[in-house]
């Protein structure tokens, strides 16, 4: 069992001041590429194999990064993704500057990086957490995380788009390489315990099959997964139409379009301020179900509103109660995967669950588009809310998902799969 780092508190505060500096200037210069992508070429289909990119590296690979994760130095699996994207970005950077242009093959083999070392970075740090703070900080920690990843999608795109409009393209993306300097450098000042297993053999099937073993062997947590992934396939569809919700259904403009999405995460960074703060929970089922009930509600809603004025106000409204809810459904939800399983054993579950729980949100999204066109995209948030509302249900009936965390807190255990 992993001891907490002596002065915790400034440890964590160092990771996620890098984790914000880098996130902040990788996502802008994400967002630029996205605007270039779109202004250049004007196509669907390029945007969609884009979006696509950004999708796939997760689903496919996160369950063969977990073996990886239990067993090399996980400052190196944090830094070493951040230089590759770096050079990757010099590289395009360097070819728009001196070539007059940028190749859409290395616009997508740069998003196709990018999407990379957000596989293995997100597991990692998710594996990481539990051996940084104490057991009782986990969901507060969670939360300031969850806080730092909201202001990124709040800022990011603000920012990136006054710097698209003032800077020449391949000045911006060398913002990319400036951020990865920061979070490099930060994360040199950072203390993360190693587990017993660093330096011995990576069997990469095998140990994607232990870490399915011990998921699938957790009862409580199983049942938890797959309503996750419920939950995941009943809004994910909804949650991609905003902006045609926006713009077809309100007739509104692009710019409220995007102020709903700023509404969304300006809610998230809420939702993440009160958990950081007030996040000690005696049973975090409680928050869980009580976010998916509002998250439910609020889709319902918003696909019975009236097509006018009011209407998209209420719209906004609910929007942001949306965001506020999300972070009470995810992140204490993830400090009890955290708390769950020994820190040698969490990359490999974490890579699993990470693949199970972005699975759904593609294939939700085969469906949207046809039901949207058929029977208007207002249909789509009223399914979504029912949806969430019925997986919200499941949650709490099931006493196995109602009881899990009170047992595991009372246990005070790092690991509860035996109890299957």
């Amino acid at each position: 069992m992993q001891t907490t780092p002596p002065h915790w508190q400034r440890n964590i505060a160092i990771f996620l001041l890098g984790q914000f500096l880098s996130g902040i200037t990788s996502m802008t210069v994400q967002y630029a590429i996205i605007w270039h992508l779109t202004a250049k070429t004007g196509s669907a289909t390029i945007l969609s194999i884009a979006t696509l990119l950004g999708m796939l590296p997760t689903i496919l690979l996160s369950p063969f990064v977990g073996p990886y994760i239990d067993r090399l130095n996980k400052k190196m699996l944090l830094i070493v993704p951040d230089i590759v994207a770096a050079m990757v970005a010099l590289i395009l950077s360097a070819v728009g500057e001196f070539g007059g242009f940028f190749p859409v093959w290395l616009i997508f083999v740069s998003l196709l990086v990018r999407a990379l070392a957000q596989t293995f970075q997100m597991p990692t740090i998710q594996a990481i957490l539990p051996t940084m703070v104490t057991g009782d900080q986990l969901t507060r920690v969670n939360g300031q995380l969850g806080v730092v990843n909201s202001a990124n999608m709040i800022i990011a795109p603000a920012l990136g788009a006054v710097l698209f409009g003032l800077m020449p393209m391949p000045l911006l993306i060398l913002l990319d390489v400036l951020g990865a300097i920061l979070g490099v450098s930060l994360l040199l000042f950072v203390s993360i315990p190693e587990n017993r297993l660093v330096g011995t053999t990576v069997h990469v099937a095998q140990d994607a099959k232990v870490g399915w073993q011990l998921l699938r062997g957790n009862r409580g947590l199983w049942y938890m997964t797959l309503i996750g992934m419920l939950t995941t396939f009943a809004f994910m569809p909804a949650a991609s139409m905003y902006p045609l919700m926006t713009m077809r259904y309100f007739h509104g403009t692009v710019g409220q379009a995007g102020l709903i999405e700023v509404v969304y995460f300006a809610g998230s960074l809420l939702g993440g301020l009160l958990i950081s703060v007030f996040g000690h929970f005696r049973d975090r089922i409680h928050p869980i179900v009580w976010g998916m009930v509002v998250i439910g509600v609020t889709f319902g809603l918003s696909g019975v509103l009236p097509r006018t004025e009011n209407g998209f106000l209420w719209f906004l409204i609910l929007n942001g109660v949306a965001g506020l809810a999300w972070p009470f459904f995810n992140t204490p939800l993830i400090a009890m995967y955290q708390q769950s399983y020994a820190p040698e054993t969490l990359g490999r579950v974490m890579g699993i669950l990470n693949a199970l729980m972005s699975l759904p949100g593609p294939v939700g999204l085969i469906f949207a588009g046809p039901i949207a066109d058929r029977f208007g995209v207002a249909t789509l948030f009223v399914v979504a809310g029912i949806g969430v509302l019925l997986a919200a249900g499941v949650m709490f009936g099931l006493k196995i998902t109602r009881e899990y965390d009170r047992q595991l807190q009372a246990d005070g255990s790092s690991d509860l799969t035996k109890r299957g």
